[in-house]
């Protein structure tokens, strides 16, 4: 594995931008709905919308990332997510501001995903998870950032600023990415159909692929309803956004855990321990929807995703390292799609303000997923390429 120039900050870049957009949505949900005099249920349909175009533009982007390189697809990518918030931030009204946000999702999804398989080209998998809590230590300021910014952008001056500061910074990084070098990627041959035949030919990957699903419907559905759910008890957009920024900080100090026991635990541990976390934060969020128990319940499913979801991510680089781009792209498709059906499913509760009842079947949801993937993942024997087996039988 080539690891000359590899730069692990500015690789980091493009996904603290991600999270930077896809964060900044749920604290401006109602101050949107006010300024549109829309019901909270139609707003939600942006972020809805936002999550299933992130998921569906995931094989479009594997694909041209097995064959034109990682470094030029984030590039494109992040030009695109540069438009799409600056159309955010001009959006007229919210059919517009929907459109926009669909734009936005199948543009920024490339970019966290195509980053981790930079790191899964560039890094042997045994120090893989390391380099990749690196990566998501910036997915974490992104995440603070976004919630906090579009928080208090909201309540001082506009809700509309978060997504063109946004676009600003995509457009900034899309030029200081010119400085790195792309992987040692060798193109896939065939089209997309070979490459999904080199995927889907391993169970491992089909198993994973799908069970996306219900683990994005945990890990990103729900949390959206984290700010609207403090804002329905009388409390402000800044704080509300604030207070889910925790998150953020959560992530940013979980991943230098899993950072230091990556190496020394079998991953079905931080599965475990993530996902225990996960269902703690929902049943804590359900129990009340006040500043202090949402806080509590933002750090524990920030450490949801930190320790639980990136074991998940670092193994969707594995299951078919011939495609690798592939694979993982559609692994992310999977849980997008989850992660909209989660937000869709919320949507129904948010309406009615029954946030117990939606973080409740949250919880309930998260058990299942959790024991399952803990599982699987010690019965996981790993996977080596092709040509690798014909050397260790030559050797």
């Amino acid at each position: 594995m080539r690891e000359v120039g590899f730069n692990v900050r500015l690789l980091s870049a493009g996904p603290f931008v991600t999270m930077l957009d896809r964060f900044a949505v749920a604290p401006v949900l109602i101050p949107i709905a006010l300024e549109f005099r829309a019901p909270l249920g139609s707003v939600a349909i942006a972020a809805t919308a936002y999550y299933f175009a992130y998921g569906l533009g995931q094989p479009f982007w594997g694909f041209a990332s097995d064959r034109l390189g990682r470094v030029r697809i984030i590039r494109i990518s992040l030009g695109a997510t540069a438009v799409a918030c600056a159309l955010s931030a001009l959006a007229p009204n919210l059919d517009f501001l929907i459109f926009a946000r669909i734009v936005a999702g199948a543009s920024v999804c490339a970019i966290l995903p195509t980053a981790l398989v930079y790191v899964g080209d560039m890094i042997p998998f045994q120090r893989r998870q390391a380099v990749t809590a690196d990566v998501l230590a910036a997915v974490a300021l992104g995440t603070a950032a976004g919630s906090l910014g579009a928080g208090l952008f909201a309540h001082y001056l506009s809700w509309r600023l978060i997504f063109g500061v946004t676009a600003l910074i995509a457009a900034a990084v899309v030029l200081a990415m010119g400085r790195l070098p792309e992987s040692n990627l060798r193109p896939s041959t065939g089209g997309p159909l070979q490459q999904l035949r080199q995927t889907f030919r391993r169970p491992w990957a089909r198993f994973l692929i799908l069970f996306a699903i219900p683990e994005g419907a945990m890990v990103l559905g729900f949390l959206v309803y984290f700010a609207p759910a403090l804002e329905s008890t009388g409390t402000n957009p800044a704080v509300a956004g604030l207070v889910v920024a925790t998150y953020g900080g959560a992530v940013l100090a979980a991943t230098r855990v899993v950072k230091r026991i990556a190496s020394r635990t079998p991953a079905w541990v931080p599965i475990t321990i993530g996902g225990a976390m996960g269902v703690a934060g929902y049943l804590v969020a359900a129990l009340d929807q006040h500043a202090a128990a949402i806080l509590v319940a933002s750090v524990l499913i920030g450490g949801l995703y930190a320790i639980f979801h990136s074991t998940m991510q670092v193994w969707a680089t594995d299951i078919a390292p011939e495609a690798r781009g592939t694979a993982a792209a559609l692994f992310v498709t999977g849980a997008f799609m989850g992660g909209a059906i989660g937000t869709g499913l919320g949507a129904f509760f948010a309406q009615g303000n029954q946030y117990r009842i939606l973080f409740l079947v949250a919880a309930g949801l998260s058990v299942p997923v959790v024991i399952t993937a803990a599982l699987t993942r010690a019965r996981y024997p790993g996977t080596i390429l092709a040509e690798q087996v014909g050397e260790v039988a030559g050797s």
